[in-house]
């Protein structure tokens, strides 16, 4: 009974690991073609290999992503690549402002000393 478990265990496993992982354009492009209704969802599924609880699931994703665009939620996530632009950008940013805070610093001290000088004089 234990062999029988682990060989399914050992199955399952495999299947998991093998499993088709698609790219949102392919999510898109099955969304679409299901849309169209030039085939049943059930031939589409069986074509492309998907359960058609996964098809309904894409779909439904698909639409309320539209929804919520359409109606102004511009609110999305930010590629790794933007993020690591911004965090640049905001070191160079905090770089600046520490240097001209120092400028700032410095002028105020050469100015309060000019103001001392003169009244010496």
């Amino acid at each position: 009974m234990a062999q029988n478990t682990d060989v399914e265990s050992i199955v399952r496993d495999i299947k998991r690991r093998t499993r088709k992982k698609y790219s949102s354009e392919e999510k898109i492009r099955v969304v679409l073609e299901g849309l169209r209704g030039e085939a049943s969802v059930a031939e589409l599924c069986r074509r492309e290999g998907l359960n058609t609880n996964i098809y309904y699931k894409w779909s439904k994703e698909f639409l309320e992503a539209g929804k919520k665009r359409l109606q102004g939620d511009t609110v999305r996530e930010a590629t790794s690549t933007e993020v690591v632009d911004l965090k640049k950008e905001n070191d160079q940013l905090k770089q600046l402002v520490a240097e001209l805070s120092l400028k700032n610093r410095v002028l105020k001290k050469s100015l309060n000393g000019l103001g001392s000088d003169s009244e010496e004089q």
